[in-house]
């Protein structure tokens, strides 16, 4: 589903990615790194935040150098750091916000499955929800374009230790529910561990590891995240 070939990322005359290649299908892949290693630029580079060098192909459509709001048309969706949900709109006018490419605008009833309290609190305002909820709708707004590639940027970012065990759950249920590809920008490696198939590691903005979950060496992970 996602083909990323020979991707260069600058700020200005600095590059901060380099030429980085991977491919995902349909799995929950990971991406991980410590804090200033690329993983963020990548994520906001492949959304169409930054622009790049190189090739960014969805189903072999190469959309590498189309608008942010043209890759969500081709089937990518982004949940950025920080959730950055609409504070002062209702829950549900937030997860409308994410259909506009989408011909019925009726919320799925599989939305509401995935997130029950979504529903409960659909009149209440985004910005008195818990970083958790917060995150949820965040997801779910992503996800009601019915995405090919999702991209979630530190998903558990402010989010305590039981709710994560909850977005976890969730994601797994998503890729059991849909064809559909989920690349997790992430430095909690329990977490990963959880809910990811397969794991990079990013470090000075290459790709310096990576394998299957079956196979992580997670001592050599926890050494490369620690230094």
């Amino acid at each position: 589903m996602l083909e990323v070939s020979n991707l260069h990322v600058s700020y200005g005359q600095s590059e901060v990615v380099h030429g980085i290649d991977f491919t995902a299908k349909n799995e929950i892949l990971a991406i991980m790194g410590r804090n200033g290693m690329g993983k963020t630029t990548l994520m906001k580079a492949l959304m169409g935040l930054l622009p790049l060098k190189g090739s960014v192909k969805i189903d072999g459509v190469d959309v590498g150098k189309m608008a942010s709001y043209q890759r969500v048309q081709h089937g990518m969706a982004y949940v950025p750091q920080g959730r950055m949900v609409f504070p002062n709109m209702s829950v549900t006018d937030n997860i409308r916000t994410g259909m506009e490419y989408v011909k019925s605008k009726k919320i799925p009833d599989e939305i509401y499955t995935l997130f029950p309290i979504l529903k409960e609190m659909g009149k209440r305002k985004a910005g008195n929800l818990s970083g958790g909820q917060q995150q949820q709708l965040a997801i779910a707004r992503a996800l009601v374009n019915n995405p090919k590639v999702l991209i979630l940027d530190e998903p558990t970012d402010g989010i305590q230790p039981s709710i994560i065990k909850d977005i976890a759950r969730i994601l797994k249920e998503i890729k059991r529910m849909r064809d559909i590809c989920i690349l997790v920008c992430e430095q909690v490696l329990s977490f990963t561990m959880d809910v990811c198939e397969r794991v990079m590691v990013m470090e000075g903005g290459r790709i310096i590891y990576e394998d299957t979950r079956d196979k992580v060496d997670s001592q050599k992970i926890k050494a490369l995240l620690a230094v």
